[in-house]
């Protein structure tokens, strides 16, 4: 017996239901799995009627401008992408995208058909985030992002024609101009963190250009005394709307291997030999289970907000009320390009994508930096000159 022959893809027929309606059915394709045929309708109450769209269905089916009728919401497109699509990305993303689908995108967007949608709608919601709700170029930029990813999804399974983000104009963001704290001003630092609880993460920091979750994060198993270096492959912290602290990947997911100043190191030692006497001391109430570096003294973790509340309390006592914990990093950085570091060094140590971005970054320390270049080359020329006058003329033979 012969194999039943496929219909291909934009092939229809025509027929009367026993309601009077005429019905025109369409194939669209075949399950890839099950390999049953997908069809679809298109009704009418004349059989001309229903004929004219059978055929302009099977047109676009035919030139690719088809798309599967749908009747879901804007709205409830960004649930099933958040919830189907976004399946393995970082808790702390994954809680971004909710909130900025949750406050910015439904209350405005979610009720519109999602193959209504279009460019003029999301750029009316743009103007009205920066203008009326007084968000930041970057959290538009952010929220953005976020559509712009679900809407990509949405054509790619068929049910938009063209990503109706594209088109829309996003508000210029001017780059945000970085702190940093001079020798006098690390000199105070120091000498103000002298004796406190966190004097030691504070120290850790300011010299190795951690982020705040990545310091807090450091275990034992990744401090090699021996080779004096630090394994950066993990942060500790909670998503926005979460409760519970944990380790999640680093914010580029690279692990890197730092070799700080022996300072650190020594600060470090210091930090174990604290720790075992904490230990002692709680005895049962002793619990650190997740062997981290930093801890309080009963062993568990410190929460990020603790530690940043008491670094704004010192910065304030020090006049520097603008001061951020990320401009420790930004500190770390800067001293290390005026002390000699290249580029490339000091994109790896910050864990950075590329050394252009950590130039962009930092560009602002580069004119002393070029100076001491210029310095260093007149110094060459002046070698060079010296050496060449105390030479012999060279003579014809």
């Amino acid at each position: 017996m012969p194999a039943k022959k496929r219909r291909d893809a934009g092939s229809g027929t025509i027929r009367q239901r026993k309601d009077g309606m005429w019905e025109g059915r369409y194939t669209v394709g075949y399950h890839p799995e099950t390999g049953k045929q997908l069809t679809r309708s298109v009704y009418a109450k004349t059989k001309r009627e229903v004929r004219d769209k059978l055929n302009k269905t099977l047109t676009e089916i035919k030139e690719g401008t088809y798309l599967e009728p749908t009747t879901m919401t804007v709205g409830q497109w960004l649930d099933t992408w958040l919830k189907e699509y976004k399946i393995n990305i970082r808790p702390e993303t994954k809680a971004s995208y909710e909130m900025h689908i949750r406050i910015h995108l439904k209350p405005d967007l979610g009720r519109i058909r999602l193959n209504k949608l279009t460019t003029h709608q999301i750029q009316l919601l743009y103007n009205k985030l920066i203008n009326e709700r007084g968000l930041s170029p970057k959290t538009v930029k952010n929220v953005h992002g976020a559509l712009h990813a679900a809407l990509e999804q949405a054509k790619i399974n068929g049910y938009l024609r063209i990503n109706p983000s594209e088109g829309t104009t996003l508000p210029k963001i001017e780059k945000e101009e970085v702190k940093t704290m001079d020798i006098d001003d690390v000199s105070a630092f120091l000498q103000a963190i002298k004796g406190d609880p966190y004097e030691l993460p504070l120290f850790v920091d300011l010299f190795t250009g951690l982020r705040q979750g990545e310091l807090l994060g450091l275990t034992w198993d990744c401090v090699d005394f021996e080779k004096g270096t630090l394994l950066i492959n993990k942060q500790h912290n909670r998503a926005k709307g979460e409760k519970e602290y944990h380790f999640s990947p680093l914010k580029n997911s690279r692990p890197r291997c730092l070799t700080p100043a022996s300072a650190v190191m020594d600060a470090l030692r210091e930090q174990k030999k604290r720790q075992q006497e904490w230990a002692e001391a709680a005895g049962s109430a002793w619990d650190n289970r997740e062997n981290l570096v930093f801890t309080t003294e009963l062993g568990r973790y410190i929460n990020n907000k603790t530690l940043w509340m008491n670094f704004k309390r010192i910065a304030k006592e020090l006049g520097m009320e603008e001061l951020r914990f990320h401009d420790l990093r930004h500190t770390f950085s800067v001293n290390s390009l005026q002390a000699g570091d290249d580029i490339k060094t000091v994109q790896e140590n910050l864990g950075h994508a590329t050394a252009a971005f950590t130039l962009s970054t930092y560009a602002h320390a580069t004119p002393g930096m070029k100076r001491e270049s210029a310095n260093r080359m007149d110094a060459f020329i002046r070698t060079v000159r010296e050496s060449s006058e105390t030479q012999a003329p060279k003579t014809n033979a």
